[in-house]
């Protein structure tokens, strides 16, 4: 920046102390959504651990229980969920998680991306979408969650998939998230068969309620996608709010590096013009 006139650099100032307030302004949305983005997230767990502990305790206490969501499909072809977001400016947020999920695709894997990013990065890496209906993350609600678990759920059973896997963010901490993968399809749950803990009567039965296309399993894969969902919410308002505090922290020290050389280039220029005055007099 050697050489810039006093004007120059006070131009630069002003365009910094713009991009702050911005990226500023942008901390602040981020931090206000994450505290709600966080409570759904904590509230949401214990809804499909439930779940999945009343799927372990059918398989586990039924003698020669048997269920095609525990068997994957040779013939189906692999199916994931990929959750990002709908806009950049979070850090690493969207980049690590869809890195993370493609490096795990098999071949001939099909993709159901939810956000923006998600579906431009499969459509630019030519992955099958299965349907683009949720390329807006914001907008996707719990009862899309289900849709998306149903339709999902009937193509494993009618052996278009062969086994199912979910990629997200989880959420650890203000400072901290993780990309993840899931295996949702098929089931893993215990072998060891053990007596009955509760009293539970189930209608028309405990492997009808497991195996049906509109009972348990369908119903626990819409509470893992809604708490996925939930989960990378929050995580990322907190890559964007740290990202933005970061890009904050760093307008300040450009701005401070710009004021110290406008002084000094507004010194320089002084010096020379008393130089010159002093000159002139002594020639005069």
């Amino acid at each position: 920046m050697a050489g810039l006139s006093t004007k120059a650099i006070k131009t630069r100032i002003k365009s910094m102390q713009s991009t702050r307030q911005i990226t500023k302004a942008m901390e602040l949305v981020a931090a206000s959504k994450l505290r709600s983005a966080q409570a759904k997230a904590i509230s949401s767990r214990p809804y499909f651990q439930t779940l999945y502990a009343a799927m372990d305790e059918i398989a586990d206490t039924n003698n020669d229980f048997t269920s095609p969501y525990l068997h994957a499909n040779p013939n189906g072809k692999p199916a994931y969920v990929v959750i990002a977001g709908d806009r950049g400016l979070a850090g690493g947020y969207n980049n690590n998680i869809l890195k993370l999920a493609y490096s795990q695709m098999e071949e001939g894997a099909a993709v159901l991306p939810i956000g923006k990013k998600a579906v431009e990065y499969f459509k630019r890496k030519n992955v099958t979408v299965i349907t683009e209906s949720y390329a807006e993350a914001a907008s996707v609600s719990i009862g899309d969650c289900y849709t998306i678990a149903k339709m999902l759920a009937d193509g494993f059973l009618d052996g278009s998939f062969g086994k199912l896997t979910l990629g997200y963010t989880n959420f650890v901490s203000m400072l901290s998230q993780t990309p993840s993968t899931l295996d949702l399809l098929p089931l893993r749950v215990s072998t060891e068969k053990r007596p009955s803990q509760n009293t539970i009567l189930y209608e028309p039965g405990s492997e009808a309620v497991f195996n049906g296309r509109l009972a348990i399993v369908p119903e626990y894969l819409g509470g893992v996608l809604y708490g996925a969902l939930c989960e990378s919410t929050a995580s990322e308002q907190a890559a964007r709010r740290t990202a933005m505090d970061s890009a904050t922290k760093n307008a300040d020290e450009i701005i401070d590096d710009l004021n110290l050389r406008y002084n000094r280039a507004r010194q320089g220029a002084i010096t020379q013009e008393i130089t010159e005055i002093v000159a002139g007099a002594e020639q005069s």
